[in-house]
C-alpha cells in the first residue's frame, strides 16, 4: 500500500505539467515604447539584422540606414492614426471602430512588412493556436482611393475583382525554414464578389485560427495582390498582427516519466492481484 501511495503522490504531482496547457498570449506589451511611435530595427548604428523578441517569440527583422533607412520584417508600434494616407504612415494599425490602436483596445501591435525577415520563431514546448490580423492605415486607404503606385480596389466601375492576401506559412525550422507544415490564408481586402455589397476591406482586428499549423515552429509571411505590375505587388504589402496565442505543453522527459509512473503502477497491481490469487483456498 504504502508504494501505491508513492507511486499516487508522484504521479500527481506532474498532472498539473500535463494539464497546465494554457494560452501563452503575446500582445507586445512587455515592449517599451513612447506614446505614438513605432520601433522598425533603427538601432542608431546602421545595419541591424538581429531582430526582436516578445513573450520568448523572435520576430525578424533587417534594417539599413542608407538611402534614408529601411526595414523589413517586423517592427512594433502604438501609433493610432486611421486618416492620413500614405506611405508616411505605414506604423499605424487600420482599426477604426476600436479603442486603441492594438485588438481589444491595447496600445501595442506588431506591422509586418514583406521581405527575407517577415518570419517569426516560436519557443520550444509550444504550439501555435491563433492570432489577430487587420490592415495598416497605409493600406488600408491605398486600397480605398488609390495612390501614386496602387489602384483603388474595384475600379472605376467597382466591378474589378480585386483581392489583398496574406499567407502564414509554417515551417519546421527557425527563421521560415525546413519543410512545410501548411499554410493559412487570410483575405485582407476581398472584391472578388458577385455582388459588390460583400466586398470589403478588413477594417477590424480579426481573429484567424492556426491550429492546422500548431506544429510549426517558424511562420513566414508572404502576400498576394490582384493589383500586380511589372516590378511585382502594387498594393502596400504590410499586416499589422497583434494576440499571438500559443498553448504551452509539457516536455518530452515529464511525459516520459508519467508513463514509467504509470507502468510502475500497473505492474504493482498485478503482483498484488496475482498474491490474491495464490493466497485463495483450491479446490482438488
Amino acid at each position: 500500500m504504502k508504494v501505491l501511495v508513492f507511486l499516487i503522490v508522484l504521479l500527481a504531482s506532474f498532472l498539473p505539467a500535463v494539464e497546465s496547457r494554457a494560452d501563452i498570449v503575446i500582445g507586445f506589451e512587455d515592449l517599451s515604447l513612447a506614446s505614438n511611435s513605432f520601433y522598425n530595427g533603427n538601432s542608431g548604428f546602421g545595419t541591424n539584422t538581429n531582430g526582436w523578441s516578445s513573450g520568448g517569440v523572435h520576430f525578424g527583422n533587417s534594417y539599413d540606414s542608407r538611402f534614408g533607412g529601411f526595414w523589413n520584417g517586423f517592427s512594433y508600434s502604438n501609433v493610432v492614426n486611421t486618416t492620413t494616407p500614405g506611405f508616411g504612415n505605414q506604423y499605424a494599425a487600420y482599426a477604426p471602430g476600436s479603442p486603441g490602436a492594438g485588438a481589444g483596445g491595447s496600445h501595442n501591435f506588431a506591422i509586418a512588412y514583406s521581405g527575407s525577415q517577415a518570419f517569426f520563431n516560436l519557443p520550444t514546448n509550444t504550439l501555435l493556436s491563433s492570432v489577430a490580423l487587420t490592415n495598416t492605415t497605409y493600406t488600408a486607404l491605398s486600397m480605398q482611393t488609390g495612390d501614386s503606385f496602387a489602384k483603388k480596389f474595384g475600379g472605376v466601375s467597382g466591378n474589378d475583382p480585386d483581392f489583398f492576401r496574406v499567407a502564414l506559412n509554417g515551417f519546421d525550422g527557425l527563421n521560415g525554414t525546413g519543410a512545410s507544415v501548411g499554410s493559412v490564408m487570410v483575405n485582407l481586402a476581398d472584391y472578388t464578389f458577385a455582388n459588390n455589397r460583400q466586398d470589403y476591406i478588413l477594417s477590424n482586428w480579426l481573429t484567424v485560427d492556426l491550429s492546422s499549423i500548431a506544429n510549426a515552429r517558424s511562420v513566414s509571411l508572404a502576400f498576394s495582390s490582384s493589383d500586380f505590375g511589372t516590378f511585382g505587388i502594387n498594393t502596400p504589402t504590410y499586416v499589422a498582427l497583434d494576440n499571438l496565442t500559443l498553448t504551452a505543453v509539457p516536455e518530452p522527459s515529464s511525459l516520459a516519466l508519467l508513463g514509467m509512473v504509470g507502468a510502475g503502477a500497473a505492474m504493482w497491481r498485478r503482483r498484488k492481484h496475482s498474491e490474491s490469487s495464490e493466497s485463495l483456498p483450491r479446490n482438488f
